[in-house]
């Protein structure tokens, strides 16, 4: 398998400046995400029908999907895309883009371009979903702004040379496609709603709510410049995620939680395919 060795992310402690007025939020229809977010919410609502119950291996599959595609968001799209944490194959880096993007979160370059910008302005103008415009847009309002849009390739020069991730980038709908076609045809109607919506919806309010939450409520144990804090609850949601104070004070680092008792599950996958030859130059 070839080696994916390239350039070293921006660096995550640039300075930027901080204006008094923001720019005017433009909230857009065309918004890519937004048509797929709608209708995961929609479909995770007929769970309530008595055609959706569901079978002990179809809530089996919804948890196999959430663990899986999690996994894939916090050791793919942000310790190795956004942060360089650690190095892959590159078979490997297509899984983590591939099963990602079934996460309704966008491809792993507009994922990693709009992350790199909110370290370098980090609850500041600039921030793509920074706490200043309120909770609700650091939680998904961020996500359907107009000037989000746009996959920021100048901050992603290492990983925009893959063809293949450029790819899923122009067709960020095709592994959704595939992850949707999948579970209704293995789960059939029941199997649609819990595997391919309900935990899709838990996985996304998940992971926003480390852009709300995260930089809310919580304890600090680092003086850092930003508003991130360290959550319990989170960690577990998010298999590590959650130990964001930590996060923003070492970004380039691979392990999140610090000590036994910081729960970082996605840290032991990683452990786990370095003991396996995936992956290497793991940054602790």
């Amino acid at each position: 398998m070839q080696r994916t060795d390239g350039l070293s992310a921006p660096s995550d402690a640039a300075a930027a400046p901080v204006s008094k007025a923001l720019p005017r939020a433009r909230l857009t229809w065309a918004a890519p995400g937004l048509w797929a977010m709608l209708m995961i919410h929609v479909g995770a609502l007929l769970a309530l029908l008595p055609a959706a119950r569901p079978t002990p291996a179809i809530l089996w599959s919804a948890l196999g999907s959430f663990t899986v595609r999690n996994f894939c968001v916090s050791a793919g799209f942000h310790r190795y895309f956004s942060h360089r944490a650690f190095r892959t194959h590159r078979v490997v880096q297509f899984l983590f883009a591939f099963i990602g993007g079934m996460a309704v979160m966008r491809s792993a370059l507009w994922w990693a371009a709009q992350h790199r910008l909110h370290h370098r302005y980090a609850d500041r103008e600039g921030d793509p979903h920074g706490t200043l415009r309120g909770f609700w847009w650091a939680h998904c309002l961020w996500f359907i702004d107009a000037a989000n849009q746009e996959t920021r390739l100048e901050e992603l020069r290492d990983f925009a040379r893959y063809p293949e991730l450029r790819w899923l980038e122009r067709n960020e709908f095709v592994p959704i496609a595939v992850f949707v076609a999948a579970c209704a045809a293995l789960g059939g109607f029941a199997g649609w709603v819990w595997a391919a919506n309900v935990s899709t919806v838990l996985l996304c309010h998940a992971t926003f709510a480390l852009n709300s939450v995260s930089h809310r409520f919580g304890p600090r144990r680092y003086a850092t410049r930003d508003r991130s804090t360290n959550l319990l609850s989170i960690a577990l949601l998010t298999f590590g995620e959650g130990w964001h104070n930590n996060h923003h004070r070492w970004p380039g680092r691979a392990r999140l939680g610090e000590g036994w008792r910081e729960v970082d599950l996605s840290w032991l996958g990683i452990r786990a395919l370095a003991r396996l030859g995936l992956v290497w130059g793991v940054r602790r």
